[in-house]
């Protein structure tokens, strides 16, 4: 490392989803609730499980593994809702997503993270920032904005629908 490079470290929030381990800048978390029940929307997509009720307002609820082409989450006492503040087309948006469990606050370094895997262009990796080696165990860094890059139209469609 050059002698005018900095490093910095960020904390990120680490989940499980099945057997991967996951995690996202914390910035980009605004709160962890308990397992509760989702209202589900008539003609919603498979990943989209409903609605809650979160201080008043509407919050779409999505089961992340399936946004992600895994399995359905299956609800067990580790299984939670993490609500993500994320950017859509500028605009700040809320939405929930269930996890299998919450791991831990990890702090990673700038020169820990490893470039996101490429295949090819047919494989689009844009929602993994990188890759950091935790403990001997790959942990994938998301990048939430797009993860979720299509999903401000349909939570303002569920908060009119509801209204």
């Amino acid at each position: 490392m050059k002698n005018n490079e900095t490093v910095s470290t960020s904390s990120y929030l680490s989940f499980k989803l099945g057997n991967e381990e996951f995690a996202v800048h914390t910035s980009k978390v605004l709160s962890i609730l308990e397992m509760c029940d989702v209202i589900s929307v008539p003609k919603a997509p498979v990943y989209m499980k409903g609605i809650i009720n979160l201080r008043g307002a509407v919050l779409p609820v999505l089961d992340l593994k399936v946004k992600l082409g895994m399995s359905s989450t299956q609800n067990s006492v580790n299984t939670c809702i993490v609500v993500f503040d994320i950017f859509i087309d500028n605009e700040l948006t809320q939405i929930g997503a269930f996890v299998d469990s919450v791991q831990a606050v990890l702090e990673i370094s700038s020169t820990q993270i490893m470039p996101a895997p490429s295949i090819g262009s047919k494989y689009n990796s844009n929602f993994i920032e990188g890759v950091v080696n935790v403990e001997g165990s790959f942990v994938m860094l998301l990048n939430m904005d797009s993860v979720f890059s299509n999903e401000k139209e349909l939570a303002e469609n569920f908060v009119k629908d509801v209204a």
